[in-house]
């Protein structure tokens, strides 16, 4: 089985930063991308920031210029820095990972999510 889990979320006031952090282990033979989703209650599910193997990144609109996304292969670990904070960006943080090179064996798996709450 493959398991994904988050850390680092908690609360920042507006203008903090967070640092949350993904890791993924289990059966897998490779990892195409890894990245984040956030939901809030009442709203859709949006992309935050993925990356994938070549390292290329992509980021959520509502998010640029204010996190960055990194990876480190070797531990099958993805991070999301968050600076600039705002109660906007409340939301559960589930981390997105997806194994397999080719879309006809490609598996994707999701964590349960932290929560980061941005308040004054």
């Amino acid at each position: 089985q493959v398991q994904v889990q988050e850390s680092g979320g908690g609360l920042a006031q507006p203008g903090g930063s967070l640092r949350l952090s993904c890791s993924a282990s289990g059966n897998f033979r490779s990892i195409s991308a890894m990245g984040w989703h956030r939901q809030a209650p009442g709203r859709r599910r949006e992309l935050v920031a993925v990356e994938d193997r070549d390292g290329t990144k992509d980021y959520g609109d509502a998010v640029k210029g204010r996190f960055t996304i990194s990876r480190d292969s070797a531990k099958n670990t993805v991070y999301l820095q968050m600076n600039s904070l705002k109660a906007e960006d409340t939301a559960v943080y589930l981390c997105n990972v997806l194994t397999g090179t080719s879309i006809f064996t490609r598996n994707s798996y999701w964590g349960q999510g932290t929560p980061v709450t941005v308040s004054s």
